[in-house]
């Protein structure tokens, strides 16, 4: 007899949302357990905004949102969130930026007053546009330059698999792009991106919702009124033929691969979607998983393997076009060849023999609890509502995940292994630099 499908319900956050009349959209969330707000701003910009010429400008944006606002000198909103007990900080996406505080409770003004203020006029100087530059560049050397494995596989592989610029460029930027930077670009940038209406306001933790709106009221009505802006269409046709590059690495110490293919659009066909992020789960996700029990622990050809939806690992929070990335580490003198044909041997044998309720109610019960402790931070729920608000017009999908992929049947991750075949993958191999 068949097991039940497994059942996860879906959680109870309560979720309150409204729009302000200059187009900010706020998210609120109370949850009184525990005297502490999670504060986030999620701006609809991120990496594929950026224009050529312009390689790694939205991340510098990013740190130039830190340099001081329209009433606060530099530095001064590091002081307030930290004198309050708090934690702040900032991150740039493929397909958005946020800014975010983590506070006490009774700090929440404070942390609203401070991204009105920098949503209203950030201070974009000569001197804070140089001094950023040359921040973002030493993040560069450090965290790809001079690091093994650097920017493997999120900058390298996309330049693999894509052919236009927003889906393939290095999002870090280019050392000539960042030096050509202007204050007249930045500002620029500014007016066009970080508009209210190009935003969403979330607060997520111990208030009472009343309160809370007047005080969003109060700080965020008098940002001036901007639209957002069209979002260009960064769709790409499906590959029809492998495509495989490589390069060495000097300070590679091991072998590594890894292989993407695309997979149905996440915020227009999310039931299409969600048999995927499962399906990487199947295959990696611990010791008993496929490709870990068969890679690693049997044949040994591999010393660690990952699977994930998104070039950044983020399956709810990116838009189309997108990709599952398996990518893997092998031993000295590994076979990248004989991994990427194992891989398709262990596809197939999914794709053939089919998977068993048992085996995809284990993999359902750990994704499951890994979103709900996620969710567990007020400041984690006041991110991801933010971003399935801004992506989705739909911020209660935090709350329904669980629950929607508790119900992928094992039909569904099979039928999705099956179009991971060869010709759709593109793949990118690191070479230690001693294997020159």
């Amino acid at each position: 007899m068949a097991s039940p499908q497994i059942r996860i319900p879906a959680t109870a956050y309560p979720v309150e949302r409204f729009t302000l009349p200059n187009g900010l959209r706020v998210v609120l969330s109370p949850d009184r357990s525990a005297p502490v707000v999670g504060v986030s701003v999620v701006y609809d910009v991120g990496i594929r905004s950026e224009p050529e010429g312009r390689t790694g400008f939205a991340h510098l944006f990013e740190h130039l949102m830190f340099q001081g606002s329209q009433n606060l000198e530099k530095l001064a909103h590091f002081r307030y969130v930290q004198g309050s007990g708090g934690t702040f900080n900032g991150s740039t996406h493929l397909d958005y930026t946020d800014y975010y505080e983590q506070l006490p409770s009774n700090a929440l003004e404070r942390a609203l007053f401070l991204e009105a203020d920098r949503m209203r006029s950030p201070r974009i100087t000569e001197e804070n546009l140089a001094n950023q530059i040359a921040v973002v560049k030493e993040e560069i050397r450090v965290r790809v330059m001079n690091q093994p494995y650097g920017g493997f596989p999120w900058i390298k592989l996309p330049p693999v698999m894509f052919d236009t610029f927003p889906n393939a460029h290095d999002g870090y930027g280019s050392f000539t792009d960042l030096e050509a930077a202007t204050v007249d670009n930045a500002t620029a940038f500014f007016e066009k991106y970080y508009a209210a209406g190009n935003a969403v306001l979330s607060v997520s933790g111990d208030f009472d919702v009343a309160e809370a709106t007047r005080l969003v009221e109060r700080h965020f009505s008098d940002v001036p009124a901007r639209p957002a802006p069209d979002r260009p269409d960064f769709s790409e046709p499906d590959l029809t033929a492998e495509r495989r590059d490589s390069y060495t690495d000097e300070r590679a110490p091991l072998p590594a691969i890894a292989a993407a293919w695309r997979v149905p659009n996440p915020i227009t066909d999310l039931t299409g979607y969600l048999p995927y992020v499962v399906l990487a789960e199947v295959l990696t996700d611990g010791d008993a998983s496929r490709l870990v029990e068969r890679l690693v622990s049997r044949d040994r050809i591999a010393t660690s393997i990952g699977g994930y939806l998104g070039f950044m690992g983020e399956p709810f929070a990116v838009r189309d076009p997108t990709a599952l990335v398996l990518s893997a580490h092998l031993p000295p003198g590994g076979d990248v060849d004989k991994l990427l044909t194992t891989v398709d041997e262990e596809l197939s044998r999914l794709a053939n023999d089919g998977l068993s309720a048992e085996e995809l109610a284990r993999v359902q019960a750990r994704i499951a609890t890994h979103l709900l402790r996620d969710d567990d931070s007020v400041l984690n729920r006041a991110l991801h509502l933010a971003t399935y608000e801004i992506q989705r017009g739909d911020a209660g999908l935090a709350g329904e995940l669980p629950r929607q992929l508790g119900e992928v049947t094992p039909e569904q991750v099979v039928s999705a292994a099956a179009t991971l075949r060869p010709q759709r993958r593109a793949a990118i191999e690191v070479i230690p630099g001693g294997d020159q």
